[in-house]
């Protein structure tokens, strides 16, 4: 029989799951996921660090403030178990948070500060790609089971897949829309291949040739110069005779 805190995490993975079959907001997702993990793992406090589009780690959601400065310390430091996490792609443990590593002394002591006493952090990873870090803070009692880690890493993974699939969405848009641009060039290309052959008395083939150097010439953009041409805002000089 399912519990009603099975329930629950049935639940929250549906609520995951819909992100892969329609529209969703990724904020949204992320918050979703570190309010599951405070509401149903036990945690004290959750947060996702998240790459960018500039290649660099950064702070996507939160579960509460105490947690966002935690995270910032950890970013500003760049030392710290999410950071480690997201770097070697695997799950990391600290049960005791004033046993860490020297060198995550700002992160460990901003968090010992916070009244946190251990950290989790999961890497955001599908296969070879890693995209983030969750990072599961708790503030005392016993150390988080297998269990919990467990549904903690499958949240994770769902997240992931919507994440990379909403990437993979938008750049295929943008390959669309940027085949659609050079299609619509083609067509008023075309168009001004037309004026150039009419204004200038000469075959298409050649009026090609005259709008292309033209555009080389002056630096400009075929299609650019295409679109003046048509719109009559750019008259091309007619080309010297050949001798």
């Amino acid at each position: 029989m399912i519990d009603k805190a099975d329930s629950a995490l049935l639940q929250t993975f549906a609520t995951l799951a819909d992100s892969l079959v329609d529209e969703f907001d990724v904020i949204e997702l992320l918050q979703t996921l570190v309010d599951a993990c405070t509401d149903l793992l036990g945690v004290s406090a959750a947060g996702i660090l998240l790459l960018g589009d500039d290649g660099r780690l950064d702070l996507a959601a939160s579960s509460d403030e105490a947690n966002r400065i935690v995270e910032s310390m950890q970013l500003s430091a760049e030392a710290g178990p999410c950071i480690e996490s997201y770097r070697t792609g695997q799950t990391i443990t600290v049960p005791d948070l004033a046993a860490a590593p020297e060198e995550w002394g700002p992160f460990r002591d901003s968090a010992l500060a916070q009244g946190f006493t251990a950290a989790y952090a999961i890497p955001l990873r599908l296969r070879r790609t890693t995209i983030g870090a969750l990072n599961l803070m708790t503030t005392g009692g016993a150390a988080l089971e297998e269990h919990q880690l467990l549904a903690a890493r499958a949240l994770a993974d769902v997240a992931t897949i919507a994440i990379l699939q909403e990437r993979a969405l938008r750049e295929r848009d943008d390959l669309s829309r940027q085949l659609q641009t050079a299609l619509d060039s083609r067509v008023v290309i075309e168009q001004a291949k037309g004026v150039i052959a009419h204004t200038h008395d000469i075959d298409v083939e050649d009026a090609f040739g005259v709008l292309r150097r033209y555009a080389r010439t002056n630096h400009r953009p075929l299609g650019d110069v295409a679109a003046a041409v048509v719109q009559r805002t750019l008259a091309i000089p007619r080309p010297s005779p050949r001798t």
